[in-house]
């Protein structure tokens, strides 16, 4: 007898697997199960991790997901959608939540048992992502909404409770602005082409016209009269032939206004002066060549034009809560909190000196001479003189620091597991709540990669032949654990995802700090502060091997010497262990990550002191020079 399995999930995934496979007609198809975002890429696909319980939520969520991930293998062109996608942020976002409903609606008319499935993975989405609880329409995307509207029209299925709060939200505007569009949807929804237009046009209903860049049909047309044109300019006589033609013209018209002759002449010579330039131009340029180059790429990077992505297609920036389900946070968190009890005490008590430094530092004045407030006692002697006075009140004016953001920038690399990244993580928290306290935005920010030495991207470069100089070769997961304006309570769990097992791979600080530093500058306050917490130089595998060893070191100076030129965001850094003042203008390097919480508070309440002698004394801070 052959021995069973020891997890009895296993049999569940392989039938799932085989049905997967199935449903998405690719045999090839290598599906995994993890605890990662899931997704289809190039023939892998990702689905949520079932457990040894096989709960009724994981099952129900596996097999949604399946579901809907080789639908969208099966009914899906790339190119096609590729072809007219619109190029701006919104318009593709309506664009590709739309597809995803078409899809998935046109499996659900295919093979009806796969609708009860996607109910379930649609559900457990709205529920984690609280749309049940929404009451306002701009609360939720217009993207989100619009994808719920097509499948509910497609199918006539009802949708789970959430999605169905977030379809009802928008439906009226929808249906106000692109009515009449969507009684094409029957006509179009088999057809990826003609859903695509149907798509653009919704966009274009919806007020996002403008961003869908120019229309692939209508330049294919173009292009194809230009070439009829130049056809017909071979077969047209020479120009003695038109301009006899002209001058019978001008003869046959002797009603012709005087104004009207000299704007025919004025843009006769304009034409003639465009032509010789032409003319000239092509006398100059070698055979063969074209006679205007395409625009130059933008650069990847605003410090270093020079350096180069490979392939960025595969990076994201995602939020801590996209990354692990709720109950896992929660969980995670919790054993933070238990690992680093011993520690918290004393956080606490720096944390409550930071406190009392920035409270110290808010001037407090009054306004006098009011009509209502507290009675200005000083004053009462003009009273008692001449009891006509009117009595005087005043009101105490509180001036706060001016408009302040912090952001801590994390790093995540695994360099970093164990004690650092579990105290980078409790001093990250008790910061934001004390920060939080003084009337100062804190957002806390992490960075790593997708995986270890290398992702998709090195794969593309690895079928692409190898390239040499390819520039980075990995994919960037950029996380947002705490944004400026989300309140400490509400994002609490999100510092527990960094106990997550796989999650700390490699860093590239470049990148990751002109990300924080750009998301800084377009946030409204006076004045900005970026702190890096990191415990090494930049490391890539990947991206090393094939590049000069110093590639991603020299792009972080440069993302720095950028930063601090700049000077709209105060910049510093801390070194666990690593001297970071090699790279950064005002720095302080700690031996000991015990020290991480003291180092961090000091030089933040060293920032708000307004002696700048006693500023850099108690920050220790190295100038360049």
């Amino acid at each position: 007898m052959s021995k069973p399995s020891d997890n009895p999930a296993d049999a569940f995934k392989k039938a799932l697997t085989e049905a997967t496979k199935v449903m998405a007609d690719d045999p090839e198809l290598s599906v995994s199960y993890s605890v990662d975002p899931a997704g289809l890429s190039g023939d892998a696909m990702r689905l949520p991790q079932v457990s040894r319980r096989m709960t009724r939520a994981e099952v129900l969520l596996a097999r949604g997901t399946a579901d809907a991930l080789a639908l969208n293998r099966r009914y899906h062109n790339g190119e096609t959608h590729a072809r007219y996608a619109p190029q701006g942020e919104m318009a593709r976002e309506l664009y590709e939540a739309m597809e995803t409903a078409r899809c998935e609606a046109v499996g659900a008319r295919d093979m009806p048992g796969t609708a009860g499935n996607i109910d379930a993975k649609i559900a457990h989405e709205a529920m984690r992502k609280g749309y049940d609880q929404v009451t306002q329409a701009a609360d939720v995307p217009l993207a989100t909404a619009a994808g719920y509207l097509i499948r509910h029209l497609a199918t006539g299925r009802d949708l789970p409770s959430g999605a169905q709060n977030v379809m009802d939200l928008w439906r009226g505007f929808i249906e106000e602005q692109a009515g009449g569009t969507l009684d094409a949807l029957d006509e179009t929804l088999a057809d990826q082409a003609a859903f695509a237009k149907f798509s653009r046009q919704m966009i274009s209903d919806l007020g996002y016209g403008d961003q869908l860049g120019d229309d692939p049909d209508q330049v294919d047309e173009d292009q194809e009269d230009d070439a009829e044109e130049g056809s017909e300019d071979q077969n047209e006589p020479d120009s003695t032939g038109q301009d006899d033609q002209d001058e019978e013209d001008a003869d046959a018209s002797p009603e012709q206004s005087q104004e009207d002759q000299q704007d025919a002449a004025q843009a006769q010579v304009s034409m003639d002066d465009m032509a010789d330039q032409e003319m000239g131009d092509e006398a100059e340029m070698p055979e063969g060549e074209a006679p205007l180059e395409p625009p130059a790429p933008q650069p990847v990077s605003d410090a270093d034009p020079n350096y180069m992505v490979y392939l960025g297609d595969h990076d994201e920036e995602i939020n801590a809560e996209d990354l692990a389900e709720p109950v896992e946070l929660e969980r995670l968190r919790a054993y933070l909190d238990q690992q680093l009890e011993p520690l918290k005490g004393a956080v606490s008590r720096l944390a409550n000196k930071l406190q009392r430094r920035l409270q110290a530092q808010q001037n407090r004045s009054w306004e006098f001479d009011l009509e209502e407030g507290m009675l200005d006692a000083g004053r009462l002697a003009r009273v008692v003189a001449n009891p006509t006075t009117p009595l005087s009140f005043k009101v105490e004016k509180d001036t706060e620091f001016r408009d302040t953001v912090v952001t801590l920038l994390l790093d995540n690399s695994g360099s970093m597991r164990g004690r650092p990244i579990s105290i980078a993580a409790i001093c990250a928290d008790v910061l934001a709540r004390t920060l939080e306290r003084c009337n100062v935005k804190v957002e806390i920010l992490g960075f790593t990669t997708r995986a270890w030495k290398g992702g998709q991207a090195r794969e593309a470069w690895l079928n692409d032949g190898r390239p040499q100089q390819p520039g980075r070769l990995n994919d960037l997961r950029h996380i947002i654990y705490k944004s400026a304006d989300a309140p400490w309570r509400r994002t609490r769990p999100n510092l527990g995802l960094m106990m997550k097992e796989g999650l700390l791979k490699e860093n590239i600080d470049g990148e990751a700090l002109e990300w924080a530093h750009r998301r800084m500058l377009m946030r409204g306050e006076a004045r900005k502060i970026l702190m890096v917490i990191s415990d090494g130089a930049p490391v890539d595998d990947s991206t090393l091997s094939v590049n000069p060893a110093n590639y991603l070191e020299k792009h972080l100076r440069d993302v720095i010497a950028l930063v601090e030129k700049r000077k709209a965001v105060e910049l510093l850094a801390i070194g666990i262990g690593h001297d970071v003042t090699r790279y950064y203008e005002r720095a302080v390097t700690i031996t000991d990550v015990d020290q991480l919480a003291g180092a961090m508070t000091e030089q933040l309440a060293a920032l708000f002191d307004s002696d700048p002698r006693a500023r850099a004394r108690v920050m220790g801070m190295r100038r360049a020079g």
